[in-house]
């Protein structure tokens, strides 16, 4: 088992306890002075390429281990600290945090081997955790709208099923930009579409507003949804 946190979960006290548990942890770390230092004291040669989601090469993304260069006596033995460089898209604008014209971030890992690419994608994985909080926020459950509990338990779980059901949506019958875009977009585009039921050849007919400029992305996405190789009942 592996927890996963940004670098608000990167403290001494949480990592000794999931050690003491037997939990492994890849941890955001955060870039401070010391951390910088080490980036600037890391020879090129140590840079080796990162990969994309698809386990791909990602262009201008490198990863590195700064380990060696830092005092990590305070933390569980076997603690790693491990950088990613990556290169900023053309209008992207700098930080003061940034150092070389590159943006770096950090992560605490205990994890013993493994290919640092491999180690900085796993890590990377955590932020799908945080698009799913924040969509669940877009969808409902950032505010409790009753005072009394029951209540408010209800309108929760409505809003899990709505957050998951804009999740498979997404997932099983859109491609592109609508499969990945988030809920307020998403229901301007594709959930406001004007349409009508009609029963038409002993049948029932979903017509769409032609004039809709996302009609034909529902269109497909009805067929494809029709043609998922659902389980036998």
């Amino acid at each position: 088992m592996l927890a996963s946190a940004d670098s608000a979960g990167a403290t001494r006290v949480f990592a000794a306890a999931l050690r003491d548990r037997g939990i492994g942890f890849s941890l955001g770390f955060s870039v401070d002075e010391n951390v910088q230092q080490a980036i600037l004291a890391t020879p090129k040669t140590a840079w080796t390429p990162a990969y994309n989601a698809d386990g791909e090469p990602r262009r201008g993304a490198w990863v590195a281990e700064i380990t060696g260069l830092l005092n990590l006596t305070n933390w569980p033995k076997g603690s790693r600290v491990i950088v990613r460089r990556e290169r900023p898209h053309p209008s992207a604008q700098l930080t003061f945090t940034d150092i070389d014209g590159h943006r770096f971030t950090a992560f605490l890992t205990d994890t013993p081997s493994g290919q640092l690419a491999d180690l900085a994608m796993e890590h990377r994985r955590h932020a799908r955790v945080e698009d799913r909080i924040r969509c669940g926020k877009d969808t409902g459950i950032r505010n409790l709208p009753c005072h009394a509990f029951a209540a408010n338990a209800c309108w929760l779980e409505l809003a899990l099923a709505a957050t998951n059901l804009l999740c498979w949506t997404q997932a099983l019958c859109f491609t592109g930009a609508l499969a990945h875009t988030e809920p307020a977009t998403f229901r301007y585009q594709i959930l406001h579409v004007a349409a009508r039921l009609v029963r038409t050849a002993r049948g029932r007919r979903l017509q769409l507003d032609t004039d809709w400029p996302w009609a034909r992305e529902l269109a497909t996405a009805f067929t494809r949804l029709r043609a998922a190789p659902w389980p036998a009942a």
